[in-house]
């Protein structure tokens, strides 16, 4: 079977995505599902364009810098947010930061901003992944930082 070169940098694509956007660790174990097939042959995937990988880092970079995590001295004032748009539907990551340090309202435009391209990218690309609930991580406080530990499996 031949590979395109298309298919291998989308195999290849969640790997560096996680390495160059992320400001905070992923709390589900994931990488980003913003790029591969996940089985789809690669005659049926989408060329993938660079501008569009580019625009959903930059996204999601621009999300992520909103996101602070500093300033909240209880878990009850941490939150967390879902990040991106998993193929099967459902955010792919969820982020923590303090409510009362993060201008939530722009956060969320960001948010909503980068599941949007990333559903469209998506839909373009032909990904595909699994299909489970996941539920959003408990915020906690630890040295006066947010954080969230997914109770994925």
């Amino acid at each position: 079977m031949t590979t395109s070169r298309s298919a291998l940098i989308a195999a290849a694509l969640p790997l560096v995505l996680s390495a160059a956007v992320s400001c905070s660790p992923r709390t589900n174990g994931e990488p980003p599902a913003v790029g591969g097939t996940g089985g789809a042959s690669a005659a049926a995937a989408a060329p993938i364009a660079g501008s569009d990988t580019a625009r959903l880092e930059r996204l999601e970079g621009e999300a992520r810098a909103l996101a602070k995590v500093e300033g909240c001295g209880a878990a009850a004032q941490c939150r967390t947010a879902p990040v991106g748009s998993r193929p099967c539907g459902g955010p792919r990551d969820y982020l923590a930061y303090c409510a009362a340090t993060t201008d939530s309202a722009a956060l969320f435009r960001a948010l909503d901003e980068l599941a949007r391209a990333e559903q469209e990218y998506n839909r373009a690309s032909g990904a595909v992944s699994t299909c489970e609930f996941r539920m959003p991580p408990a915020p906690t406080v630890a040295g006066g930082r947010c954080t969230a530990t997914a109770g994925v499996p």
